[in-house]
């Protein structure tokens, strides 16, 4: 009810009234530039992005619109910026683009690119089975267990 009087108000009066600043009727003044005016060709009218802030859960995934999608699981924790645009879901932590997924048009769906469970226990191989004997390098900031033995006074 509302809204059909609305749109009679903006049709019978607004339309019609002389606009302040331009000195012309509205309604005139589309009827001027409405040749001006083209189809678009099936674009958006305008860029879709979206841009959000996540916190990485500890399946090693963000959500997004009822689906997960998957992040390193060295994040798990941590706060990252998620950029939807284009068909595309690009997660970027601390500068850098860490994630990037084709946006799932389904629902309740899990987007993984296994890579990004590489290390987490019972997940894929960073380069496959062959790789599992070989020891891998302590990340920057952890010491070797020797040195808390050495302080704490003693082997365990």
């Amino acid at each position: 009810m509302f809204e059909a009087h609305l749109d009679q108000w903006t049709r019978e009066i607004a339309d019609r009234r002389v606009h302040g600043t331009t000195g012309v009727a509205p309604s005139e003044r589309f009827a001027g530039e409405a040749e001006a005016l083209r189809p678009l060709g099936g674009r958006a009218p305008f860029g879709q992005l979206r841009d959000l802030v996540r916190k990485v859960q500890a399946d090693c995934a963000i959500d997004l619109d009822t689906n997960s999608y998957s992040v390193p699981w060295r994040l798990i924790g941590e706060s990252v910026q998620i950029v939807v645009l284009g068909g595309r879901v690009v997660v970027r932590h601390a500068g850098q683009v860490v994630a990037d997924h084709p946006l799932c048009a389904g629902r309740r769906q899990r987007i993984v690119d296994r890579s990004h469970l590489a290390g987490v226990v019972g997940g894929p191989a960073a380069n496959g089975p062959s790789l599992a004997g070989l020891p891998t390098p302590l990340p920057d900031l952890l010491r070797p267990l020797a040195e808390y033995e050495a302080v704490a006074g003693g082997a365990w």
